[in-house]
């Protein structure tokens, strides 16, 4: 289970870690610094510079010294988050309004055992200087309720303040979903006035730019916990949910992305997305990872059924070597979302050293917090005596629902495995959602499947035996798509698979196209990718502006450019 040190060297680790990582515990339960002495604020070429920038943000040069003298001065992203903290604490006072049972409260771990780390990037990656003045401003953590308490709490132990509180507990009815609109809701139809008209601005852009800034300061209410409209031999009375008239299908459609994101993400794509309600589910009810995902979809929810066998829902179950090693005090069943990343042998290294201190006994409880706070963030897994290792694709593929060595198909690397891994479907959670097609289509379906990554939807409709009579399949990667391509080949599809590298060659002629040659779509099924919607990206999280996630668009435009040539309106 050990990883190739090649591998693992892929992964870099930001200074804010390594910082953490030279850190030795008193008998306190204190941290002191592996650097000694105290830092002047002029020292060093680049502190002027540094005061500049985060001046140039728009915030105090008061502040900014005085987070710069904090931290030490060395690392911009340690001194952006002691500037938000200071500014949040400087105008936050206790709010009645503040959801209890906060899971990143120091006084209950329990909650945060299940914190969902969604598809985490490599911190290196992102560049502080990437902070939009809005984000650096953080003026959703007043609007949400903050206090110190909760400040202090969330930049200490999670990657996001706003997905930390987004993740607070609420009423766990799932008829109390709602949405919050600072004006008043109008109808889907009144707002596309004309299709054709909206679809000629679509293929410039224009009208989704318009739409984007039409829906800004919108809240959400998420459900806790996220079972959806029903599970696998749920006992519940059925939910009744009603589409509006615009949604009903065919085509059915179905859109992905992460349920925990920045403020107000969730009302637009369900705007644009004919006004249907996101269906929220976390995977651990299908699976043993914790993934937290909204559905948008218009397909019936009457008759569901799952993929048999069942997964194995507990983690000891699905890696039983680990049992043997596993503490008594590490309580984890499940494990949390499944990354894009994964830890580095520095930090494996240093948990064996803490653990190992012991001699056996149970470490102290600071020592505790620390590593149970590192193996619920990197999904880290006891391999042997006080020995941590991160999961190997394998695994990840397993419990994600795909089959074994899936990803090694299309020549991907380890790394290139887990980023893959950690942006698919859960197969068995989807499956279950489009289990209800099978008896609606028992000759096979044409689907259009957009942003496919490793092909999560083609493998749920395989599974529940659903032919795939054509897939047009759209994914930017070339990796992505030989896997695809090579799981389609082995498995001895007979239908007709056709790869498309570039979302934008997917343009009205072409639909058109495509639907006469084969009877039109019965499915349009995607995800965009969610790296500017995850709660721990802390610096490019700009919600469905963001480069990647703006995707979202597209596959609106895709679909109804679809909805409409199909009903004859182009």
């Amino acid at each position: 289970m050990s990883l190739d040190s090649n591998d693992v060297d892929d992964f870099e680790w930001s200074d804010d870690e390594d910082n953490f990582l030279d850190m030795k515990f008193d008998s306190t339960g204190n941290t002191a610094s592996s650097i000694s002495g105290n830092v002047s604020m002029d020292a060093g070429p680049s502190r002027p510079k540094m005061v500049t920038h985060f001046i140039g943000m728009g915030f105090s040069e008061e502040l900014v010294r005085k987070a710069i003298e904090n931290t030490g001065g060395e690392d911009e992203n340690a001194i952006m988050e002691t500037i938000l903290t200071y500014s949040a604490i400087e105008k936050s006072s206790p709010s009645p309004e503040c959801a209890p049972n906060d899971p990143c409260d120091s006084e209950n771990d329990s909650l945060f055992a299940d914190f969902d780390y969604s598809d985490m990037e490599n911190f290196d990656e992102l560049k502080v200087d990437e902070y939009s003045t809005e984000d650096s401003k953080l003026p959703a953590l007043m609007e949400m309720g903050f206090n110190t308490d909760d400040i202090n709490a969330a930049i200490g132990r999670c990657d996001s303040i706003t997905a930390a509180q987004a993740a607070k507990d609420y009423d766990d009815h799932l008829d109390e979903v709602e949405f919050r609109s600072k004006s008043h809701h109008r109808p889907f139809e009144n707002e596309c006035r004309g299709k054709k008209r909206l679809h000629e601005i679509n293929e410039n852009n224009q009208f989704t730019n318009n739409k984007k800034r039409q829906y800004e300061g919108t809240s959400f209410v998420i459900p806790n916990p996220m079972i959806g409209f029903s599970l696998p031999f749920d006992k519940r009375i059925p939910h009744n949910r009603k589409l509006p008239e615009a949604a009903i299908g065919p085509p059915y459609f179905y859109y992905e992305n992460v349920a925990l994101t920045p403020k107000g993400v969730w009302e637009t794509i369900s705007r644009f997305l004919y006004d249907i309600f996101p269906e929220f589910v976390d995977s651990r009810y299908f699976c043993a990872a914790n993934r937290k995902r909204g559905y948008i979809h218009n397909l019936p929810i009457e008759n569901r059924f799952p993929i048999l066998p069942l997964q194995k829902l507990h983690v000891h179950d699905v890696l039983p070597f680990t049992k043997e090693w596993w503490p008594s005090w590490d309580t984890r069943t499940h494990l949390n979302c499944l990354q894009t990343a994964i830890a580095s042998s520095r930090l494996t290294e240093r948990i064996r050293q803490l653990v190992s201190e012991h001699n056996g006994r149970p470490p102290p409880i600071h020592v505790q917090k620390f590593v149970l706070e590192q193996l619920r963030k990197w999904n880290l897994v006891w391999v042997g005596l006080n020995r941590v290792s991160p999961l190997d694709p394998e695994h990840y593929e397993e419990i994600l629902g795909f089959p074994r060595n899936h990803t090694k198909g299309g020549g991907c690397s380890r790394t290139e495995s887990y980023k893959s891994l950690g942006n698919s479907f859960q197969v068995d959670t989807v499956a279950y959602h489009l289990s209800v097609l099978k008896e609606m289509y028992p000759n096979g379906i044409n689907v259009l499947s957009l942003f496919t990554g490793i092909g999560g939807g083609e493998v749920a409709l395989h599974k529940l035996g659903i032919h795939m009579r054509t897939v047009v399949s759209v994914e930017i990667s070339e990796k992505n798509r030989n896997i695809l391509r090579c799981w389609w080949e082995q498995t001895g599809q007979t239908g007709t698979l056709i790869d498309i590298p570039d979302v934008q060659q997917v343009t009205s002629n072409f639909l058109e196209q495509k639907i006469h040659e084969y009877g039109g779509f019965d499915l349009v099924i995607g995800g965009s990718p969610c790296n500017n919607l995850a709660g721990s990206n802390r610096v490019s999280r700009d919600g469905l502006q963001g480069e990647q996630s703006s995707l979202f668009y597209d596959y609106f435009r895709i679909l109804e450019n679809v909805r409409n040539i199909m009903k004859g309106d182009l």
